[in-house]
């Protein structure tokens, strides 16, 4: 198992482009608690403090997908550095103004979202190119997944270290140029420098006029819901058992069964089309989600936690294969970024919506959300099996052209204009 991502690795660039990325995303994987830390610190309420991360990962949800129809039309140096810089300018801006002028902390706040580069999009685009095998492909998307689930561990407490030595000040403006310097490491390495999309299709849709992408779409929010729903049922659970340190601990089995679930699900080759097999997965995933009501004592909601977690980065590694064969061509970063947008605004919409459920029925009612945000991904992917077959089968029935893999037929734009 070990032999083989140590084999992927030493693949020219790939290491290079993995650290890169993981870099890269550092301040988005930890907007909310450095926004957070440094509101408090200024002597803002959480109310406050609240509302700036909201807006940054409203905008950074809008810019996602904006900015990888981007890089699919232009390439990634063009569209990535400039965004990234962007992005740090406006986390710089909002170190600067502090909460004396509130409009302008809003401002910049929009402007570190919205600019929030797609690197995670964008690296999934590469691999291809770079590994240039299909399981080689099939396990760099596992160990993406792994890697997320680290950076998210890891990325906390490097913010925490920064406001140890010196401020959180200095913590948003350190996390943000290790951002920039992710994205430079990215797009001055040769395989991003020639990365080109495909020729698309004129569509105001782009990538969203796949029905199987759409369906994808679906699915994923329903499962950042559950994970969003997660979070939060996690604090009340420990408050029903004595706070402390618990909810650190749940989370943190969680992702070490992701950790887990990742590793072994890429180690190997996986037989059958990966519409099928996602199915699997969500429907594992989902049946994880379920015995969490039970809230057993500490160690036995620990233990459920981390079963929990196995599925969800073997779910999300499979789902970035999907993403691959129904984007239409030339969409594959966007699509990419959809996907990543819609899994972002469900974790989101999951720690709103379990907030009132917890206040009435505590912690057993905040897990019921997560369980029923499972089973909702789960039945989207039921019901809509006739849109999320095969790709090549499905254009070859409508008889469409070969550069929309996924049959969708709808008109775009007429000829010359660019989606």
């Amino acid at each position: 198992m070990a032999a083989g991502y140590a084999e992927l690795l030493r693949t020219r660039h790939a290491a290079r482009l993995l650290a890169g990325t993981l870099a890269g995303r550092l301040p988005n994987a930890t907007a909310a608690l450095a926004v957070v830390l440094f509101v408090r610190a200024e002597g803002g309420s959480y109310a406050l403090a609240g509302a700036l991360s909201a807006v940054y990962g409203l905008c950074n949800a809008l810019g996602q997908p904006l900015l990888g129809r981007a890089v699919d039309l232009w390439g990634q140096p063009r569209v990535m550095l400039p965004a990234s810089v962007l992005s740090a300018l406006g986390a710089a801006l909002l170190t600067v103004v502090g909460l004396d002028v509130l409009w302008l902390a809003y401002a910049a706040m929009v402007i570190a979202g919205f600019f929030t580069p797609p690197l995670e999009g964008g690296l999934r685009a590469l691999w291809p190119g770079v590994l240039r095998r299909a399981d080689r492909v099939h396990a760099a998307y596992a160990l993406d997944a792994v890697a997320q689930e680290v950076m998210f561990a890891v990325g906390p407490l490097l913010v925490t270290l920064c406001v140890a030595v010196w401020s959180e000040r200095a913590a948003l403006l350190v996390i943000n140029l290790i951002g920039v310097l992710g994205a430079l490491s990215v797009v001055v390495s040769e395989p991003s420098r020639q990365w080109r999309s495909a020729p698309r299709e004129a569509h105001w849709l782009g990538a969203l006029r796949s029905a199987g992408l759409r369906v994808l779409i679906g699915s994923f929010f329903f499962v950042g819901l559950a994970l969003g729903s997660i979070a939060v049922a996690a604090v009340a659970y420990a408050d029903e058992h004595g706070g402390g340190m618990i909810s650190s601990w749940l989370l943190s089995a969680l992702g070490a069964g992701a950790l887990v679930g990742g590793v072994v699900y890429g180690a190997r080759e996986w037989p059958g089309r990966p519409e099928g097999r996602l199915r699997l997965l969500i429907g594992l995933l989902a049946l994880g989600y379920l015995p969490l009501v039970l809230v057993p004592d500490v160690v036995g909601m620990t233990v459920l936690t981390g079963v929990a977690g196995v599925f969800l980065a073997p779910a999300l590694a499979c789902a970035f294969v999907v993403v691959d064969r129904h984007a239409p061509k030339g969409t594959v970063t966007e699509a990419f970024s959809w996907l990543v947008t819609t899994f972002g605004v469900g974790s989101a919409m999951g720690a709103s919506v379990v907030g009132p459920a917890v206040e009435r029925g505590g912690a057993v009612a905040g897990f019921a959300v997560a369980g029923a945000g499972g089973l909702a991904a789960l039945l989207v992917l039921l019901s809509t099996k006739r849109f999320l077959g095969d790709p090549v089968q499905r254009t070859a029935d409508a008889g469409t052209t070969e550069n929309d893999r996924n049959g969708a037929v709808e008109p775009g734009f007429r000829a010359g204009r660019q989606a």
